[in-house]
């Protein structure tokens, strides 16, 4: 499950655009995305399997919400990179949002991008938590992490448990929050399992539990489950809150 991170020159990009943040703690907030190319794990509710595979050219906007878009072609200097996201920044966003695939696959882009100017923006990082070498590479350059808990029942069977553990115990030393996606194949002993992990290392870790976007085949998970899955979750942690993927309901990317 691990990937051996090695420098490279520039990153691998998908998109960047602005717009607002659909899931998690942060709903409603404008950020400017930036998805990188690349993921090292396949779950069967992923909704941009477009970011698995390098594109010849990613497609950038040109002003922020205008959906108005250039494409350049990959490999993407970082210097580039930096430039087009300031360029988005000109007017206020609350963070930049690394996302994709998984962004820590590229971890020079997050880097880079602590650096840029942003019109006070923070470095928020959404990222699947089974990286924890290359989140302790960045932890620096990071002021918000997103991570998803992979259940196995999404994975056809393989767990991240271990990398789940050693990863969030590196993001508590940053702002964390934990999400979970139900769907009607989640089962309550790996929910409890995850509640578990999360309560040995910080029962004020915020837990966001997301009823899936029913997609691949997917099923859907009932409100009956999820009235139950949140009182579960209550037991053990202190916050706890049921939000759907809100971006889909308003049309934004």
């Amino acid at each position: 499950m691990m990937t051996t991170i090695q420098a490279m020159p520039a990153v691998n990009l998908v998109e960047i655009f602005s717009s607002i943040q659909g899931e998690g703690l942060y709903v409603g907030c404008r950020q400017v995305f930036v998805r990188l190319a690349g993921c090292n794990i396949s779950c069967r509710y992923c909704d941009t399997r477009e970011s698995f595979a390098i594109p010849a050219s990613a497609r950038i906007e040109t002003e922020a919400g205008s959906r108005l878009f250039q494409t350049a072609p990959n490999p993407f200097s970082l210097s580039a990179l930096i430039s087009n996201v300031e360029d988005l920044c000109c007017s206020p966003h609350h963070s930049i949002s690394l996302t994709g695939g998984e962004p820590l696959l590229q971890p020079e882009a997050v880097i880079a991008l602590s650096s840029a100017h942003t019109n006070n923006a923070r470095i928020y990082l959404e990222t699947n938590g089974t990286l924890p070498d290359a989140l302790r590479a960045v932890i620096g350059s990071v002021d918000i992490i997103s991570m998803d808990f992979k259940l196995p029942s999404a994975m056809a069977g393989n767990n991240c448990w271990q990398e789940h553990e050693t990863f969030l115990q590196v993001a508590s030393q940053r702002e964390v929050f934990v999400k979970i996606v139900l769907s009607g194949e989640t089962t309550q002993a790996e929910l409890e399992r995850s509640i578990a992990l999360i309560a040995s290392i910080d029962r004020e870790i915020p837990l966001i539990l997301q009823p899936v976007t029913p997609i691949n085949g997917v099923a859907p998970v009932s409100a009956d489950t999820v009235l139950r899955s949140q009182a579960l979750a209550m037991g053990s942690l202190r916050n706890v809150r049921v939000i759907p993927q809100t971006h889909k309901i308003m049309g934004q990317l």
